[in-house]
């Protein structure tokens, strides 16, 4: 009976697609022919069906986090990426070295961030990468780490916390001591100086994201929307669905925009939603002693006092583009400078600011608000996920004047209306009532 190797090339791959890759890796080190015909084919054919037939998005139709197409696609490279996170997560993260883990980690946030857009608000699907991501993340102690552990690097404490903050509320998250470790590092006033420009950027100056930061912002904030759950019910398996998961971080483009030729790319026109926490002043203080030096401990027990309150309120913003500075460092992402009212005060209660790229591709959120032309707050915040995800902007917010002893705290920004909907309903950017 005639073997493989007598059956010509062409319907030996159309056996092999019939395989799961991990199974083609294997055969093709049954031999050099094989391994020959898997491996050094000038065309990725072979790889692009076997990477088409898995449950993911088409990587020729998905878009970067700055909402651009996704180019020169490597379809055994991207694969075999992908097929090295299942190893690593279901043997283990810890069992593999730290370059290896920060490696998959890269992985795992590239498919949450490359997926096919969202043409409309209230037309998101479930995206392949993230059911594919969720699946392996849920199953996994890949998201189980102590920030304040010498024991990870900088660099992987920062790519878990950005996968986190993807990903949404675990199951631990919900622990009261989980949230209370949060809250420490939110409302440390430690955390927030010039060199940060007082938000969730890296303490050297250089602009870039701290994702540990975001992250500890987006738990205290989650915990206030989030669902409670029956303690009885405890799913250690569960994934809370809620609009601080990992669906809201994909970009909502219209059908025949191009983001390149737009005024308005971060889609900052419209009616928004501003979440924000606080807590009592004078307990602020105390828990940062005054905030006199960093070295003095905190007093973190006051979170723990079950009469401790933290506030949590939301206000409407209507937002507008006031104009635009090109960037030459992200063509085609200029500074965008927007200015608003607040709950439709448009002559009283006003916010003015700007939206523009990071030095490590993020989108920047920066705003001051007060009341009768005179700014009294300050708030820095960053774009989760995609280029005008419905998932929206997490910061920190204090006193423009930020002086030592100024209150500190997180906000939560997200988009309720786009302005043609809003025209739709009856009411304009300035949020008065239009004429019908």
């Amino acid at each position: 009976m005639a073997g493989l190797e007598y059956l010509p090339s062409e319907v030996v791959e159309e056996i092999l697609l019939l395989l799961d890759p991990r199974d083609v890796a294997q055969f093709a080190q049954t031999c050099s022919d094989y391994h020959a015909l898997v491996y050094d084919q000038e065309d990725q054919h072979l790889w692009r069906e076997l990477y088409l037939q898995q449950p993911f998005d088409d990587p020729r139709r998905t878009v970067t986090s700055l909402g651009r197409p996704v180019s020169a696609i490597d379809w055994k490279t991207e694969l075999q990426r992908i097929m090295r996170v299942q190893t690593v997560l279901t043997r283990g993260p810890m069992e593999f070295s730290p370059e290896e883990r920060c490696n998959v980690l890269r992985t795992l946030i590239r498919l949450v961030n490359n997926v096919i857009p969202a043409t409309h608000v209230d037309s998101i699907d479930p995206s392949p990468n993230h059911a594919w991501v969720t699946v392996m993340v849920r199953a996994s102690p890949i998201l189980e780490v102590d920030y304040s552990s010498t024991d990870i690097s900088s660099e992987e404490k920062q790519l878990r916390a950005r996968l986190h903050t993807y990903y949404g509320i675990t199951l631990d998250d919900r622990r009261l001591a989980q949230r209370n470790a949060s809250r420490v590092f939110v409302y440390a006033m430690r955390n927030y100086k010039w060199d940060n420009e007082f938000g969730p950027f890296m303490m050297d100056g250089s602009g870039r994201v701290n994702w540990v930061h975001v992250r500890a912002i987006h738990h205290v904030m989650s915990m206030h929307i989030v669902p409670e759950l029956d303690p009885e019910q405890e799913d250690p398996e569960a994934f809370t669905l809620f609009p601080m998961s990992m669906p809201w971080t994909l970009s909502i483009i219209p059908n025949g925009v191009n983001l390149d030729e737009v005024r308005d790319w971060a889609g900052v026109t419209g009616r928004w939603q501003c979440s924000f926490c606080f807590c009592d002043h004078r307990e602020l203080l105390i828990f940062n002693n005054f905030n006199n030096n960093d070295e003095e401990p905190l007093h973190t027990a006051i979170f723990d006092d079950p009469e401790f309150v933290e506030v949590f309120r939301s206000i409407s913003v209507d937002l507008r583009v006031l104009s635009t500075e090109e960037d030459s460092d992200h063509p085609g992402r200029p500074r965008i400078n927007f200015g608003g009212s607040i709950d439709g005060t448009a002559n009283t209660a006003t916010i003015v600011g700007y939206v523009k790229v990071t030095p490590d591709d993020e989108i920047r959120w920066h705003f001051t608000s007060g009341e009768n032309g005179s700014s009294i707050w300050s708030s820095e915040g960053v774009q989760v996920g995609n280029v005008r995800s419905k998932f929206g902007v997490l910061g920190s917010w204090t006193t423009v004047l930020h002086d030592r002893h100024d209150p500190v705290g997180p906000f939560w920004l997200w988009k309720t209306n786009d302005a043609e909907e809003q025209v739709a309903q009856g009411t304009n950017t300035n949020g008065t009532a239009t004429a019908t």
